[in-house]
């Protein structure tokens, strides 16, 4: 008998929201029977979604009216006060009544008052924003994907050593391939920074990763490694820079197969190929940003995504509490 996993759900971030929300819950607990769910928000119109479609034995709605808005800047959403949904959700893992907490709203907001709760893990001094990609062998742990702009060597060791533990905890069957993300793969390439956190870990004993070295951009789709490692900034651009190009390839894609007659027949005859193709791209199944470093970890749903979407990052929730990443990340980061 699995232990009942509590993820705290602020039901009101995000466009759509609560249904949305509320829509990815109920298809969610349909495969996850051992979830129970916090849901903080506005009672009334939580209840007008959920209706009979979950028993209340898997659910408790904690209200509340106070709402973190999505043009607030992280400042304002923190100074909303400790009544706001998102505020709440994140307190209840504080006091340990949650395992993991979920947001689709405000980003800057959700990182501010997530630090403010929770303490950080020994020995990390920086928390990272880590996200999943495809590649084309299976899934990657990309980080950081824009919490910290600037990094030292000793931030990238520990992104290392927690994107490597997120790894082991959402797939437990595979073995964790680190690379840094830099300009060239040999040696002479990249910053100071770069450079001195290829030497550290290449010294390194006893880690529970194998480290590959450097990686180029036009690789991370190849599948040669699956945890990527970066600091804020070259992270975010590669993340835009890639969600950018999936768009365009499935946009010009889509034109050239409803364009012109021909077009159209080959797209019919090509119907099983292309809908695999959109699929691998869909980015609802790649939804959920992870924010690690903090002593629980905070999921960060796209706020424009659907309960398909939102469904698949609590998926994400669950996996990362049965892994047991924060004693995965404890454990390493000694």
């Amino acid at each position: 008998m699995h232990k009942t996993i509590k993820i705290a759900v602020d039901a009101m971030g995000g466009d759509g929201s609560p249904k949305k929300v509320i829509d990815g819950i109920i298809h969610h607990y349909k495969n996850n029977l051992d979830s129970f769910y916090k849901i903080f928000g506005d009672k009334n119109e939580i209840n007008k979604c959920l209706q009979d479609f979950l028993p209340t034995t898997c659910y408790e709605i904690i209200h509340t009216e106070d709402v973190v808005k999505g043009t607030d800047s992280p400042l304002e959403g923190a100074k909303r006060g400790k009544k706001t949904s998102m505020w709440l959700a994140i307190e209840s893992v504080k006091e340990n009544e949650s395992d993991i907490v979920i947001s689709a709203g405000n980003t800057g907001a959700l990182l501010v008052i997530s630090k403010l709760n929770l303490k950080m893990i020994e020995n990390i001094d920086k928390p990272a924003l880590s996200a999943l990609w495809p590649n084309k062998t299976g899934m990657s742990v990309v980080l950081d994907l824009g919490a910290n702009i600037e990094c030292s060597s000793k931030n990238l060791i520990d992104f290392s050593i927690m994107g490597s533990s997120l790894f082991k905890s959402l797939y437990p069957n595979d073995n964790a391939k680190v690379a840094l993300l830099n300009i060239g793969t040999e040696e002479i390439k990249g910053n100071e920074v770069i450079k001195e956190t290829y030497q550290k870990i290449s010294q390194r004993k006893n880690l529970d990763f194998e480290f590959k070295g450097y990686i180029e951009g036009n690789h991370l789709m190849n599948g040669d490694v699956n945890v990527i490692v970066a600091d804020g900034f070259t992270g975010n651009i590669a993340l835009k820079t890639a969600e950018g190009t999936a768009n365009f390839i499935t946009s010009e894609l889509k034109k050239a197969m409803t364009g012109n007659f021909i077009g159209k027949l080959s797209s019919l005859l090509n119907i099983t190929n292309l809908s695999k193709f959109k699929k691998r791209l869909d980015p609802r199944l790649y939804n959920g940003a992870i924010f690690i470093g903090l002593n629980s970890p905070v999921i960060k749903s796209h706020g424009g995504t659907d309960y398909i979407g939102f469904s698949n990052s609590l998926s994400v929730c669950s996996k990362i509490v049965k892994g047991n990443l924060i004693e995965k990340i404890r454990n390493n980061i000694k």
